[in-house]
């Protein structure tokens, strides 16, 4: 767990009446510390918000105790972290312990990509025939043409078998029926290609990226190079999953740079225009694929989730994720200036479902007085759409 901040403020000097007192051999009282509310960053340790302040910082300590039961009740939640305007109010769970990312792993490597963009040694519109990218069996002339720009967007049009499941591949039209560029379907072919992409163009490991460009800036605080390991069938896909060891509490750390569109502490770590570009709505939901995604209330950007639609709006408008497997995700409100990092360790073998972390949504949101006017997103989403 997190460990308690030392309380916030000083003592205050009381002039003439701290005189009587003090000549009573009394100790005069002291004034009650106001809340600082101004954003903030973690140093070496997150700031918390005391149980006592919660109140004065905006949240309903009652609806907070809600969330807990029903984490307990009905969740499989391994690690929490709240983080509102940059300080913890709220945790559960041990938030330091490592376990991967699943899927959510996509999302940190759009984030490495900026700095290579930017400076043109990733050309997005490079394309795979350009760059020598093949698999096995062979991609077929029209996938050659998808781009970098196709892949990490999921648009690639290449339907060949990725190296792990988890994806929406056994909804893929026929190879070669779709042009890139012009359907989205998530696949776990493009993202692990992506991945093969970005260290063949950088001739940089993912994981050495993530230290660099995250971990150190960032102040990771329980970051373990050692611990990162790619998998998959290599007999299907030459291309592995870069699969991510990471503690919930620096998944925290991830999500607040985002938040701030890649300052940390007064420095810029990542490029502002690629922060927003990544979590731009590209694959609107009514353009999602298979046809029932589009009944829920999330698009796609670049290897993050965007809320779209009728849903995006109030607390949720602006707001994206990171979502992996079984209960890994790095959820980012810009509306209210709120981080939420989820973790379900897979060794413990249960799932946390996506309804229990929007019931987990719904009671954080009303104890940080956030309740939507209508209804809440996934209440106008179709049963099975999400």
């Amino acid at each position: 767990m997190l460990p308690p901040r030392a309380p916030f403020g000083s003592l205050r000097p009381v002039v003439a009446l701290g005189v009587l007192w003090l000549a009573l051999g009394r100790v005069a009282p002291t004034a009650a510390a106001a809340v600082p509310t101004t954003p903030t960053f973690p140093g070496a340790d997150w700031e918390r918000v005391r149980p006592a302040d919660l109140a004065g910082y905006g949240w309903d300590t009652a609806k907070l105790a809600a969330t807990r039961a029903h984490l307990r009740d009905h969740a499989a939640t391994t690690g929490l972290v709240v983080v509102d305007r940059g300080r913890v109010v709220f945790t559960y769970g041990d938030s330091e312990e490592l376990s991967y990312l699943a899927s959510a792993r996509k999302s940190v490597l759009a984030m490495l990509y900026g700095r290579w963009v930017k400076d043109g040694t990733i050309n997005l519109d490079a394309t795979l025939a350009e760059i020598g990218l093949d698999d096995i069996g062979g991609l077929l002339p029209v996938e050659k043409t998808a781009r970098v720009r196709d892949l990490i967007t999921a648009r690639s049009g290449v339907y060949h078998a990725a190296s792990n499941s988890g994806d929406d591949l056994a909804s893929a039209p026929p190879r070669g029926s779709q042009r890139p560029g012009t359907y989205m379907l998530y696949s776990n072919w493009d993202f692990n290609a992506a991945g093969a992409v970005f260290e063949r163009l950088t001739q940089r490991t993912i994981y050495d990226e993530v230290e660099t460009q995250l971990a150190r800036p960032l102040g990771f605080q329980d970051w373990n190079r050692a611990a990162q390991r790619k998998s998959g069938d290599l007999t299907v896909s030459r291309f592995p999953a870069y699969h991510l060891w990471l503690s919930t509490r620096d998944m925290a750390r991830i999500g607040l740079l985002m938040l701030n569109e890649g300052v940390w502490q007064g420095t810029r770590v990542l490029d502002r225009e690629w922060v927003r570009d990544i979590v731009r709505v590209v694959t609107p939901l009514a353009e999602m694929n298979p046809v029932r995604r589009r009944q829920g209330y999330l698009g796609y950007g670049a290897m993050w989730w965007v809320w779209d639609g009728p849903g995006a709006v109030g607390p949720f408008k602006g707001a994206y994720t990171a979502r992996g497997a079984i209960g890994q995700w790095i959820t980012v409100m810009p509306a209210v200036q709120l981080v939420i990092a989820h973790k379900t360790h897979s060794i413990y073998e249960r799932t946390t479902s996506w309804e229990a972390y929007e019931r987990m949504l719904e009671l954080l949101l009303e104890a940080r007085g956030q309740v939507p006017a209508g209804e809440w997103p996934w209440q106008r989403a179709k049963p099975g759409s999400r």
